[in-house]
């Protein structure tokens, strides 16, 4: 590895991305994957969020 390299760069095109992230992402791009990363952080916060003042909803997805 020539130089500092992020986790989507390292991830991008491997075999480890679709094992780790989704069956799909061994075609993504390295941006794509660090999108993903973004969204699965927002999505569950939100959700975390909800359910701490919604008890009912934790209850919802089970």
């Amino acid at each position: 590895m020539g130089g500092p390299l992020g986790g989507a760069e390292w991830l991008e095109g491997t075999f480890a991305s679709g094992f780790l992230i989704n069956i799909f992402a061994s075609r993504w791009s390295a941006e794509g994957i660090k999108l993903f990363g973004v969204l699965t952080i927002l999505i569950s916060t939100i959700l975390f969020l909800v359910a701490i003042f919604y008890p009912d909803f934790r209850y919802f997805f089970s």
